[in-house]
């Protein structure tokens, strides 16, 4: 159970979270326990881990802020192992260079400075620049999943149900409306047209074979007759 004095303290650093929220970090105290906090890291700019929206705990002892937190994260990230304490000045795993002057915000600020390295330390992994970045896209929609965090963090859900609205929207713009049933008719059309185009000549030559007069070639018989009757009538 914890003390007077943590209660105390961990209710004024909330008041002070609210008031003065601090950049790239969220945090409150559970509804039922005020010595376990949840919290959320959002990536900063020009890193891997640019929007991604990292969830974890804090965990108080009863006798903070006289002894350091226990810190984990649940969100897959790439550079901390997920359900396992993360090692750090800060933590319960150096309790000798713990100060009491450090608050919420400074133990998360300092957690959000650590992650953007790429330090060893207990509870960290190894990863590609292209697996954070992959893990930081799907961070959101892998938090939602968590009840936890749907009690918790009620904006971060509407926030990435805006996110699904805007990219249904944008790839129904994008997507093309299929015309299967326009196509043929325009391509019979079209065929109709060139075949007419190409019988034409044929039809023209027809026509002026035709269009040959019946008198002229009357007028030729009658000539070539007249010339080859000639011979006979000087006999």
């Amino acid at each position: 159970m914890a003390e007077k004095a943590c209660v105390k303290r961990l209710q004024k650093e909330y008041r002070s979270l609210c008031k003065e929220p601090v950049s790239h970090v969220t945090a409150r105290p559970s509804p039922n326990d005020i010595l376990e906090w949840h919290y959320i890291l959002e990536g900063s700019e020009g890193t891997p881990f640019a929007g991604g929206y990292y969830y974890g705990k804090i965990k108080f002892p009863p006798e903070y802020p006289f002894k350091p937190p226990g810190i984990s994260m649940t969100t897959p990230n790439g550079r901390f192992m997920t359900q396992k304490k993360i090692c750090l000045s800060m933590s319960d795993f150096h309790p000798e260079s713990w100060n009491p002057m450090w608050s919420v915000s400074s133990i998360l600020t300092g957690l959000l400075s650590f992650m953007m390295d790429s330090s060893p330390t207990t509870g960290s992994v190894t990863t590609t620049v292209a697996e954070k970045q992959r893990l930081a896209k799907s961070s959101l929609a892998f938090n939602c999943k968590n009840s936890t965090f749907r009690k918790m963090f009620p904006e971060y859900v509407e926030k990435y149900e805006q996110q699904q609205l805007a990219d249904q929207a944008v790839a129904e713009q994008v997507s093309p409306v299929p015309q299967k049933e326009n196509s043929r008719p325009l391509l019979e059309k079209t065929g109709k047209e060139n075949l007419n185009k190409v019988e034409a000549p044929k039809d023209l030559k027809n026509r002026r074979r035709q269009s040959f007069p019946t008198w002229m070639l009357l007028l030729l018989v009658s000539v070539f007759g007249i010339v080859m009757a000639l011979p006979l009538l000087q006999l």
